[in-house]
C-alpha cells in the first residue's frame, strides 16, 4: 500500500512489478475469452491489446497505457476491479494487483479451485490425532472434528455447532474447563477481532445476538469492546477419567481457504498430558468415555 513513508526506490520497485504484472496478464487472455469478435488486423500476439483492456473496462486507453507503463498515477478500487475482470484475475490476482497499485487490498475471498481442500483439511486434523483438533469457519461454525475433540473437548452432534456459542453454553465443556472464567474474556476478544474483518457482515451479528439471549456472562464481556487476535490460547481441563490436561490451542489460517481457521492443540508437558491424551483415544480409553464419540 502506497504510505507517505514509501521510499522512492520501493515505489519504483512496486511500479515495475505492477507493469510485468499486467503485460503477463493481457497476454494470457485471448480476444475470445474476451468476448470479442474474431477477425480484424492481423495479431503479433496471442493475448489482449492495451486499448482493447481500455474498452473492456471502460477506462481511457491512454490511462491503462499509463497504468501498464508503471506511471505513478491514482487509481481507484472501482477502475482495478473492472480491469480485474477483464484480465479475468482469481482472487489472490485481484489483490496482488490492488497492493501493486497502491491499494489496501480487499478481504481475501476463496479461490473457486480451492474449495475441495476440505478433504485435505480432514485428513490433517487426523494426522493430529491423539490430539484435538477441529476446523471452523469465518462465524467460528465447526465444520469439521477429529475423534479426539469429542472425547476431549466434548464436540458432539447434539450440541449447537458453533464454538463461540457452545463456549458459553455447552454444559459438558464448562464443567471440564478449569481455567474458563480466564479464558472467557480472550475467547469474546478474538471473536470481536474476527467481526473488525468484516464489519458489514451480518453473519456475526447474528451469532452475537444468539449468545448474548443465552449468557449474560458474554453479554458483559462483550461490552467491554476488547479486541485480540487470534493465535494462541492456554487451556486447563479436567476430564472425568483422567484428570488435569493442559493444553495449547492455536488457530492456523490457510490462505487458498481463508474462510476457515485450523484449530490444533498442543500437550503440554504439565500432568502428563500427552500420555493421557494417546490413552483416551485407544480402545480401553474410548470404551471408558462418560460422552459419546461423533462418527
Amino acid at each position: 500500500m502506497a504510505t507517505a513513508l514509501e521510499s522512492t526506490t520501493a515505489k519504483a520497485h512496486r511500479l515495475a512489478e505492477l507493469r510485468e504484472f499486467l503485460r503477463s496478464r493481457r497476454a494470457r487472455v485471448t480476444p475470445a475469452e474476451a468476448g470479442l469478435p474474431e477477425g480484424g488486423a492481423r495479431r503479433r500476439t496471442p493475448g489482449l491489446r492495451r486499448e482493447e483492456v481500455a474498452v473492456l473496462a471502460g477506462v481511457g486507453v491512454s490511462w491503462y497505457q499509463w497504468l501498464e507503463q508503471g506511471r505513478d498515477i491514482t487509481v481507484s478500487p472501482q477502475v482495478l476491479d473492472s480491469v480485474a475482470r477483464v484480465l479475468r484475475l482469481g482472487p489472490a490476482e485481484r489483490r496482488h494487483l490492488y497492493v501493486l497499485a497502491g491499494l489496501n487490498p480487499p478481504a481475501a475471498e476463496v479461490d473457486p479451485e480451492a474449495r475441495d481442500m476440505c478433504q485435505g483439511l480432514r485428513r490433517l486434523i487426523e494426522a493430529w490425532m491423539p490430539f484435538p483438533a477441529h476446523i471452523m469457519d469465518a462465524y467460528w461454525n465447526t465444520v469439521l472434528y477429529n475423534e479426539s475433540a469429542s472425547i476431549v473437548l466434548g464436540m458432539r452432534p447434539e450440541i449447537v455447532q458453533n464454538c463461540l456459542i457452545s463456549f458459553f453454553t455447552d454444559t459438558v465443556y464448562r464443567s471440564r474447563s478449569a481455567d474458563w472464567e480466564e479464558l472467557a474474556p480472550k475467547v469474546v476478544a478474538q471473536f470481536r477481532a474476527a467481526c473488525s474483518e468484516r464489519p458489514d457482515d451480518e453473519g456475526f451479528r447474528a451469532v452475537v445476538e444468539q449468545v448474548k439471549a443465552a449468557s449474560e456472562e458474554f453479554t458483559r464481556l462483550w461490552e467491554r469492546q476488547d479486541v485480540m487476535p487470534g493465535g494462541l490460547n492456554r487451556k486447563v481441563l479436567s476430564h472425568p477419567l483422567v484428570g488435569p490436561l493442559y493444553m495449547e490451542a492455536t488457530q492456523l489460517r490457510v490462505p487458498a481457504r481463508p474462510d476457515l481457521v485450523v484449530v490444533l492443540h498442543t500437550p503440554l508437558p504439565e500432568a502428563d498430558t500427552a500420555a493421557k491424551l494417546e490413552w483416551l483415544v485407544s480402545p480401553e480409553g474410548r470404551r471408558g468415555a462418560m460422552y459419546p464419540v461423533a462418527g
